[in-house]
């Protein structure tokens, strides 16, 4: 069964293709996203990327979850091209730019 701990883990690994794969699978097996438990996991940037991967609705325990310790990109290639981080630090989706995780303005907007 695929976790939303497991999704966090997938993005922060930069692995944008499987978290896609990933979260169709999760979708298709989550059908109210504000009953999705938290983390069973300390680890803050986990955390504030498992909270920061919901649109609206967000389960309670998304709102108690701040900002990852340090600015996080979601994608390998932003690392190195200037123009993609820029992009990703100034149009980012909000609920993530809110916790310090940057991608493209239509990341997983898919889902």
């Amino acid at each position: 069964m695929i976790t939303i701990e497991h999704l966090a883990r997938t993005a922060l690994r930069r692995e944008s293709l499987l978290l896609r794969s990933l979260t169709h699978g999760f979708l298709r097996t989550t059908t109210d996203l504000t009953t999705v438990a938290r983390p069973q996991t300390a680890d803050p940037l986990v955390l504030g990327t498992a909270a920061a991967l919901f649109a609206q609705p967000a389960p309670a325990w998304a709102a108690t979850i701040g900002a990852v310790p340090e600015p996080t990109h979601l994608l390998q290639a932003a690392l190195t091209m200037r123009r993609l981080r820029y992009l990703c630090e100034t149009e980012a989706p909000e609920p993530l730019r809110r916790r310090q995780l940057y991608a493209p303005p239509d990341f997983l907007s898919f889902a």
